[in-house]
């Protein structure tokens, strides 16, 4: 990053574009290495250790520490800590020069690509599910089986980051999956055999998101949690739990873990945004912690049968008319799941039942449909009426009814 120049702010009329500045006429230009990406005006904590060598830095003359920067355990783990090599670095960095290199940029990913993908929701309901994700911190999607939630919720977590790019979306989007042994040994830190046959103390992924997180204030990084209520989230984030809520997202609120290294306080920081996944269908989860609840904003995904669904279909083959058809069984099927005393409007059947992948081609449009009937709705129905066999089978003939066979 080249530091052009320094300056002293003399008034900021508040209107968001201009500020009056008296400049430092004598300044040279001074080139900075590490915690240089820029994407827009970020605040610099005073408080961070790094953020204050860059103010050194800038305002302070003193030169860069290289070795201090490759020590973090961050930069360890991107970079394999080999200091050494840093020994003449100063004297042998490019002298500076008129030309500026731009930065590459990466692969443009909206909530317009995730449409162009195949979600069967508006751009504005998308754009919209965002905007609360960016100012509560933490988002759960949740619906029926079959409703995109994981789908979803992973381009979702493209939009924050910016890049579906395989490169940017492996060093800043992580995945989990919660399940009933999840631990916070595992998803926190814990106590961990190493090769020597001793116990280390190793960092779950939340800590190495938050630490990945804490290294590159200024972009986000998103952590996906699968089926965030199939463990059990107050055991599993522990302490981490409080500190996720979006009023306590600074080191004004940090607090010391249940397994700390010596003085270690934590926080986790404003650009990690964790999203959520979650089957409200599901009888076997217990009920959602409160707190939890406090802590996430909640979005409803809802069977998407709509022009949307029918134009993907049609753009794979299938007839108009076969895919209302489609429409109205399924969505017959859903009204009286809705209605039933046993079950009701979290178990209806989501779209993903009925809709051909992006790769697929449906050459028969009856023999498609009907082996989704029989392969992965039928089970689903025995399941729901698995006390009322002869229900789930009525229901399952007036999906299949008058189809050639």
């Amino acid at each position: 990053m080249r530091i052009k120049a320094s300056g002293t702010v003399l008034e900021n009329p508040g209107n968001g574009k201009r500020i009056k500045v008296v400049w430092d006429r004598n300044y040279q230009l001074r080139d900075w290495y590490f915690f240089t990406y820029r994407s827009t005006l970020v605040r610099v904590d005073t408080e961070r250790p790094d953020a204050q060598k860059l103010i050194d830095f800038a305002f302070g003359g003193k030169p860069q520490d290289y070795e201090w920067f490759l020590r973090q355990p961050y930069w360890v783990a991107e970079y394999g800590g080999d200091t050494h090599v840093l020994g003449g670095l100063e004297t042998t960095l490019p002298a500076v020069v008129e030309e500026v290199i731009e930065a590459e940029e990466e692969t443009s990913y909206t909530v317009e690509s995730i449409v162009g993908d195949g979600c069967f929701l508006s751009v504005q309901a998308l754009q919209q599910m965002l905007e609360r994700w960016k100012i509560k911190k933490n988002l759960i999607l949740q619906g029926p089986p079959g409703t995109g939630k994981t789908w979803l919720a992973k381009r979702l977590g493209f939009a924050m980051v910016g890049s579906s790019d395989r490169k940017t979306t492996r060093s800043r989007l992580r995945i989990v999956q919660f399940h009933p042994s999840l631990a916070y040994e595992d998803f926190v830190r814990g106590w961990r055999p190493n090769g020597d046959g001793k116990l280390v103390l190793q960092d779950g992924i939340l800590m190495q998101c938050i630490d990945a997180a804490l290294s590159e204030p200024d972009k986000p990084f998103v952590l996906v949690i699968e089926e965030i209520n199939r463990g059990n989230p107050a055991q599993i984030f522990g302490e981490m739990l409080t500190l996720l809520e979006d009023t306590k997202r600074n080191n004004t609120e940090e607090i010391e873990l249940a397994y700390s290294k010596g003085n270690e306080r934590i926080h986790i920081p404003e650009n990690l945004y964790v999203i959520g996944t979650m089957n409200i269908a599901d009888r076997s989860l217990a009920i959602v912690d409160l707190a939890l609840r406090r802590r996430f904003a909640f979005v409803d995904l809802e069977p998407a049968l709509g022009q949307s669904w029918r134009d993907w279909c049609i753009q794979r083959g299938m007839t108009s008319e076969f895919i209302s058809e489609i429409g109205m069984r399924v969505s017959a099927l859903n009204d009286a799941i809705s209605s039933a005393p046993s079950l009701g409007k979290q178990f209806r059947l989501g779209h993903s039942y009925v809709t051909p992948g992006p790769q697929e081609h449906v050459e028969d449009s009856v023999a498609w449909f009907r082996a989704r009937v029989e392969s992965e709705i039928a089970p689903l129905l025995n399941e729901y009426w698995y006390d009322s066999p002869e229900h789930a089978a009525d229901e399952k003939e007036k999906l299949l009814a008058g189809l050639a066979k």
